[in-house]
């Protein structure tokens, strides 16, 4: 019987990895005030004019997000999708970064967390 491709313990170690460090919590806590200032802009705010304050989302978000929109133009999408493609787009994008971002961390971290192996200690 063939194991399965994502364990229990895959999915601990991604999460982990997502939430579990102070870099990914810091770039997600940053991402969800500027989330909250562009909502709280966009509806209570009036302007005399278009606000870009929307932008800053995708600064948090580059370069996946861009990748996400330039791989569904290819599979056939127009630049003008539905919404829900576009959020799903921007939220993934953040999941993937704050995923890379828990994954060098833990380069440069020299791996704490993991479980190291104890070595005889010569006497």
């Amino acid at each position: 019987m063939n194991k399965p491709v994502l364990t229990k313990q895959h999915v601990h170690t991604l999460a982990r990895l997502t939430f579990g460090n102070a870099a990914s919590l810091v770039y997600l806590g940053v991402v969800a005030a500027t989330a909250v200032f562009v909502t709280v802009d966009t509806l209570f705010v009036t302007h005399d004019d278009a606000s870009f304050a929307g932008v800053w989302l995708f600064f948090l978000a580059a370069p996946t997000v861009f990748v996400f929109f330039a791989g569904g133009a290819m599979l056939g999408g127009d630049s003008g999708g539905p919404d829900w493609l576009f959020y799903l787009a921007l939220v993934v994008s953040v999941l993937v970064q704050s995923l890379v971002l828990g994954w060098f961390a833990r380069l440069l971290g020299g791996g704490r967390g993991r479980a190291r192996q104890s070595r005889p200690r010569s006497a």
